[in-house]
């Protein structure tokens, strides 16, 4: 088998990523099938001590920190996000390498006789592409041997097909309405399915949270005697300065003070930052290995795209996968803070399924000029529909089929000194950053 095959092979399975709605809305829904599939396999998900990432907004950008500063401890550190932007090897990485074409392929080739032989059995329920995903990467994290794997949620938490682990550390990061088709339609009803990841006797980061969502955590934590360390409150920030390229800030850990720069922009990395130290002490306290000095270079050289991401100069383009009400507010916010006094060009594109009115709610107030486009993928939102909410504000959006065109279309039109923005969607975002690797 050879990595296109592989590939080929995943595509089998039904992958709610690009299809609306999941299996696990449906009552009865559970992990059994993974877990058996994962017992028959040796348990390869158990072979590395693991630090789990939930929330909302940030799991990913905290899951790269925390990965990177283990990296520069000397650990061997697998880590495991979604979605990706290029290539579906950006999922799985060992020290900040990707996994190679080659290993994909041979991991595939692992872990299919397991599969296959429960396909077998109607007892059980058929796996989608994100469960296969997942154990491909439980199974070459075993392989390489790591010390650590960081894992980020794909979906929710309690159901998701990265809790099947035991975490020395868990992180919930800030929550909001999201999926609310799949989670719930409340910020309790969420985080209820978020702080499924928190298991007995563990400990807990937890990011700022609405009261909403912090009560139900801080009940889960307390009934399964989950030690929790509040970002924040335990654990404090202050930015000291930045500019389009870094920001420097102080962190207040329960055990050190730690002066850093992280080469990521806007102020939600901050306190994503903030979250990552809490967790790496906990660590730290647990007797490995991970010095104040590993802290400061591993979070300066974190590397996460497509968020609050400068692409290009004159005009300036800002590539951003704000993608619900809860993140389009700090997008708009940090436009603000960023770029005072800017014309705005927004490109925008989401999914169907998102609270499109509530997005472009926020995305009106900047006064921007509008070009809607969408990503080639299934769940994008009409783009006749898009232009009709922003409509309805009063602001004439001009549509575009392809994020090519409508950077093309917007880079030829605007003005040195305005600001471009990319945002709607992390697919969106992906393609744009597409369009300047290829220009």
């Amino acid at each position: 088998m050879n990595y296109h095959e592989a590939e080929e092979y995943l595509n089998s399975f039904i992958n709610y990523e690009q299809i609306p709605g999941i299996s696990y809305a449906e009552p009865g829904y559970s992990l059994r099938h993974v877990e058996e599939l994962l017992n028959r396999m040796g348990n390869p998900q158990l072979a590395a001590r693991t630090v789990h990432i939930a929330g909302t907004k940030g799991k990913g950008s905290v899951a790269a920190m925390v990965a990177t500063v283990l990296t520069a401890a000397g650990y061997r550190t697998g880590l495991y996000t979604s979605p990706h932007f290029h290539s579906l090897r950006e999922r799985i990485s060992v020290n900040g390498r990707l996994i190679s074409e080659g290993e994909f392929a041979s991991a595939t080739v692992s872990i299919r006789p397991f599969i296959e032989s429960m396909r077998q059995d109607s007892s059980f329920r058929p796996f989608t592409y994100f469960e296969v995903l997942t154990v491909l990467a439980y199974a070459f994290f075993k392989q390489e041997r790591v010390d650590f794997q960081v894992l980020e949620v794909g979906l929710g938490g309690r159901l998701d097909a990265t809790n099947v682990v035991k975490p020395d550390v868990c992180i919930i990061t800030s929550i909001s309405l999201d999926h609310t088709q799949i989670l719930g339609n409340s910020l309790q009803e969420i985080a209820r399915e978020k702080a499924g990841i928190i298991k007995p006797g563990c400990s807990v980061v937890v990011s700022p949270q609405p009261e909403e969502a912090a009560s139900v955590i801080e009940e889960i934590c307390h009934d399964k005697k989950a030690d929790m360390i509040r970002v924040g409150k335990d654990v404090k920030w202050h930015k000291l300065g930045g500019d389009l390229v870094h920001q420097s800030l102080v962190i207040e850990g329960r055990k050190d003070k730690y002066h850093v720069k992280i080469p990521l922009l806007g102020d939600y990395q901050l306190e994503n930052a903030a979250a990552a130290v809490a967790a790496l002490e906990i660590l730290m306290s647990a007797g490995y290995s991970i010095s104040a000095v590993d802290i400061v270079q591993g979070l300066s050289g974190v590397r996460w795209p497509g968020r609050f991401q400068i692409a290009g100069q004159e005009p300036t383009v800002l590539i951003d996968g704000a993608h619900n009400v809860a993140s389009m507010r700090r997008l708009v916010s940090n436009v603000r803070d960023y770029f005072p006094g800017k014309r705005v060009v927004l490109v925008f594109g989401t999914s169907g399924d998102k609270d499109v009115a509530g997005i472009v709610d926020e995305l009106v107030s900047l006064s921007p000029q509008v070009i809607v486009t969408h990503a080639s993928q299934s769940r994008a939102a009409l783009t006749s529909a898009l232009a009709a909410e922003f409509g309805r504000h009063g602001v004439e959006a001009e549509i575009c089929e392809t994020i090519h065109e409508a950077l093309s279309r917007t880079l030829i039109r605007a003005d040195r000194t305005d600001l471009v923005c990319v945002t709607g969607s992390l697919y969106l975002a992906a393609e744009a950053l597409d369009f300047y690797s290829t220009s």
